[in-house]
């Protein structure tokens, strides 16, 4: 590995990543995650909730790698996916339409100034009423994947809500293993408007915002009769995702033309040396 190594740093909605071009690759495969949960630490490297590896793909724009701060790797991240997206038009990269290829699939976006608008790949195993225990009591969630896992309460006041102790719970619940659940809490604010706080996986800690948890939240809410598309989403950091759907089939759960659109936005470029690795 040669030193230093050039890095982007970027913020989708209050969810921060450390991009690097990937494309002459220099990490090995069995290198990459550690690499990452050492970057990714706050106070002694970056920090960063997750890092992307932008590299070469044969029938699309690029490809990426995501890995979540502690070094696990996600098949999907919204806030991420429009980072990405922006920060390869801005190299020349790709076009401002394009697609790339994740490992939930083929992505296509669109950049438009410092907004980028994704569709997102089609949701699965969608279950609008899911009956767990936590929080001391018996409660009825919803659960999508929305290129991840995500389950979603709805709340009343997601203020007051124990988002670290009760995502934790549900996060590690044996109704979602092995691989675990992002968990969201979403607040009803309007007919077209959520507030959504997002336990993550991977992060486990709240995160200032969750592309594809917005998506599962105003999705779930739309199959539930909460809310409408287009679907504006408050993140913890204050920021604003608006989510569009067609529902196909209410009784199948079925949704279809599914975007995600928000802002991208650069935040500083540096070099990486070695002592950001101890």
């Amino acid at each position: 590995m040669n030193f230093p190594i050039p890095f982007t740093k970027m913020s989708g909605t209050g969810n921060d990543f450390i991009i690097i071009d990937h494309r002459q690759p220099f990490l090995a495969d069995d290198e990459i995650a550690g690499f990452a949960a050492k970057v990714c630490k706050r106070m002694f490297s970056v920090g960063a909730d997750g890092l992307i590896l932008i590299e070469e793909h044969p029938e699309a724009d690029f490809q990426w790698q995501f890995f979540n701060g502690d070094g696990s790797r996600a098949e999907m991240c919204g806030n991420g996916a429009r980072c990405a997206a922006r920060y390869a038009h801005s190299k020349g990269i790709a076009p401002a339409r394009m697609s790339f290829m994740t490992v939930a699939g083929l992505i296509r976006a669109e950049v438009i100034d410092d907004q980028v608008k994704l569709e997102m790949t089609p949701p699965m195993a969608t279950e609008p009423k899911v009956t767990l225990t936590f929080g001391g009591q018996e409660r009825t969630l919803a659960f999508s994947n929305t290129g991840v896992p995500h389950a979603v309460y709805f709340v009343d006041d997601n203020g007051t809500t124990p988002v670290k102790e009760w995502g934790r719970e549900v996060r590690m619940h044996h109704h979602f293993q092995p691989a675990g659940t992002n968990v969201n809490f979403a607040q009803v604010t309007g007919p077209s408007a959520l507030r959504v706080r997002t336990y993550e996986r991977g992060v486990e800690d709240e995160t200032m915002a969750c592309g594809t948890g917005a998506v599962a939240a105003a999705l779930l809410g739309g199959l539930l009769g909460h809310v409408r598309s287009p679907v504006t989403v408050e993140s913890s950091g204050g920021e604003i995702l608006t989510i569009f759907f067609d529902i196909e089939d209410r009784e199948q759960n079925l949704v279809k033309n599914v975007f995600l659109e928000g802002p991208a936005s650069f935040i500083y470029e540096g070099q990486l040396h070695a002592e950001a690795l101890r």
